[in-house]
């Protein structure tokens, strides 16, 4: 039986909800929806959705770090955003990451997040080939 590994962030949501930051199974990384809190819980970019693309990108990074991977191992990612009308704003800042990497992507608006200052969450499925 392969081994699961749970990586936590320390949401405050996580013990609440029962979820991790991401989960590995082997060579499977699972990145749950990852907002723009910084390091001390708070949000960063207030009414900013590039700024909060980019934590919740940095967010991502650092848990795949954890799990033994980087955003070079991304295969998917999905970006639920509150307004379509930041949808280049958020666009841009996930390209910064990813534009050599190119993973499969969905882009959706929703009525609203956890919190209502949020303007973006960012999910990313990971595989390891070594």
């Amino acid at each position: 039986m392969t081994d699961r590994r749970r990586i936590s962030s320390g949401a405050r949501w996580e013990a609440v909800v029962g979820y991790s930051r991401a989960v590995r199974v082997g060579p499977h990384i699972w990145v749950a929806g990852t907002t723009a809190l910084g390091s001390d819980g708070e949000l960063v970019g207030r009414g900013d959705a590039y700024a909060q693309a980019r934590q919740a990108l940095g967010n991502i990074e650092a848990a795949l770090r954890q799990a033994g991977a980087s955003l070079a191992d991304v295969v998917r990612t999905r970006i639920f955003v509150r307004d379509m009308a930041d949808w280049d704003d958020i666009g841009r800042a996930h390209g910064e990451s990813f534009g050599a990497t190119r993973p499969a992507c969905t882009m959706v608006e929703v009525s609203g997040l956890i919190e209502q200052d949020m303007l973006v969450e960012i999910e990313a499925d990971a595989y390891v080939t070594c």
